[in-house]
């Protein structure tokens, strides 16, 4: 790469970098080329697509801190200590950081790194989730497309509160683990676990909102 282009690169990787903590992955590449003074032509001459960007400026850190909160999680003795810490700090991530959030949604299934990224937290999910199954703690009907749709409805509260109400999320996740105890399932569930095909489905129409 020539130097010109190289400059041009890590300009496109920083203003990116910027825009995506701040807004989500759904920025509009114009304004990402806009903030780092170059043309759109150049980011697609340089990036392609969107989800190149998104890999070459957001897999690696999200990676990261996805892996982190999974490994704090399993290394609770607690299984249901582990698992609520899990939930906690995922909801947490969505909240102050709307890149993570988008990340933890799958919204962007043709960026490859980010989608192995996503691929190895859900199944550290999937232990935490068994983990406390085994110990009798978690409530035994609770799935991981539950999991998964309650990370989604904690994305949309938290970007719909973030300036009115930036600590709303904190009581929802509150409520929702005390329901989630084993103890507290008191009443059957009124409808069956959706498969993993109409998991992907909501998935998408949520991007949409």
């Amino acid at each position: 790469m020539r130097a010109d282009a190289q400059r041009n690169a890590e300009k496109l990787r920083a203003a990116a970098a910027e825009l995506f903590q701040e807004r989500g992955l759904q920025v509009p590449l114009k304004e990402i080329a806009r903030r780092a003074g170059v043309s759109h032509g150049t980011l697609y001459n340089l990036f392609g697509t969107r989800e190149a960007l998104i890999d070459a400026v957001v897999a690696e850190g999200a990676a990261r801190r996805l892996d982190e909160v999974a490994q704090q999680a399993l290394s609770h003795d607690d299984a249901w200590q582990g698992f609520a810490h899990y939930v906690e700090r995922l909801c947490e991530l969505q909240a102050t950081d709307p890149a993570v959030a988008d990340v933890v949604g799958g919204r962007y299934p043709d960026a490859e790194r980010l989608m192995a990224a996503c691929g190895r937290s859900m199944e550290a999910a999937r232990r935490i989730v068994r983990r406390a199954h085994e110990a009798g703690a978690l409530r035994p009907d609770f799935t991981n497309a539950d999991l998964v749709f309650a990370f989604a409805a904690n994305a949309l509260l938290a970007r719909a509160t973030a300036d009115a109400a930036p600590d709303a999320w904190r009581r929802q996740v509150a409520y929702l683990l005390d329901g989630l105890r084993a103890e507290a399932a008191r009443t059957p569930l009124p409808a069956s676990q959706p498969t993993e095909g109409q998991v992907r489905e909501a998935l998408r129409g949520l991007g949409e909102v």
